[in-house]
């Protein structure tokens, strides 16, 4: 493993896979379960070429370097300060061969990268819409989870022009949007091909739903068995142990 010096409030946090280490500041943003779920969810082929649109602190990358056999990997990320905590996580795990972090806006996204040249591309978009009514819609955690400086078609309008035909999309993202998403990904020639939603707990609303596109495919969608997060308070189901790799 390679050695970086942390800043001031940043931690090293255990993912559980490879031995690999990511630094996250609690004070700006740390990634959730959703995007350990995506990570799960996704895959990649052999030789697979990746791309997380707003990658945070690399997470995503990180972690399906882990799980799949992706050659490159790559996370595009905005805000600096998490661009720069990605990059630093990738050089501590020692994976430069395998993942580049970019620093630049997703609606730029066309420019920044060759049209059809990715296999895959993930996404663990903003939530919530618009940033009215935020004390600072500019800070990290706002950006990250409000529509601030991109919005949801933002997404998969990058999406649609970086996947090669056939490419794969995942997202994860709130019920409450899904038919949004569906209208969206059609619109954009995406065709959502796998879905599956997550419940807190057995007797509870859905708060996250996982959610896969094929680049120009046909009209087929297999909604999967529900994902349960929690058996009892405080302690996980096998599946999501299983996802995290305990």
């Amino acid at each position: 493993m390679g050695t970086i010096d942390l800043k001031d409030g940043e931690r090293l946090d255990d993912l559980q896979r490879n031995g690999y280490r990511i630094i996250q500041d609690p004070e700006k943003f740390c990634f959730g379960m959703d995007a350990v779920l995506l990570s799960g969810f996704a895959s990649a082929p052999e030789g697979g070429r990746v791309l997380d649109l707003g990658t945070g602190t690399g997470i995503i990358p990180i972690l399906m370097a882990a799980k799949t056999p992706a050659a490159e990997l790559i996370g595009l990320e905005i805000q600096e300060e998490s661009a720069d905590m990605a990059q630093r996580s990738v050089i501590l795990n020692d994976l430069q061969s395998k993942i580049k972090i970019v620093q630049g806006d997703i609606k730029e996204a066309g420019q920044l990268f060759d049209a059809a040249s990715f296999d895959v591309v993930t996404s663990n978009p903003p939530y919530m819409i618009g940033g009215h009514g935020l004390k600072n819609p500019d800070g990290p955690k706002a950006i990250a989870r409000h529509e601030v400086l991109c919005d949801l078609e933002d997404v998969i309008k990058a999406a649609a022009r970086l996947l090669k035909s056939g490419g794969k999309f995942y997202m994860v993202h709130r019920p409450f949007r899904l038919a949004e998403i569906t209208v969206l990904m059609h619109e954009y020639r995406i065709e959502p091909k796998r879905m599956q939603l997550v419940y807190p707990y057995v007797d509870k609303e859905p708060n996250m739903v996982l959610i896969e596109g094929a680049r120009g495919g046909r009209s087929r969608l297999t909604v999967e068995k529900p994902l349960i997060i929690y058996e009892a308070p405080g302690k996980y189901t096998p599946e999501i142990y299983d996802i995290y790799g305990y």
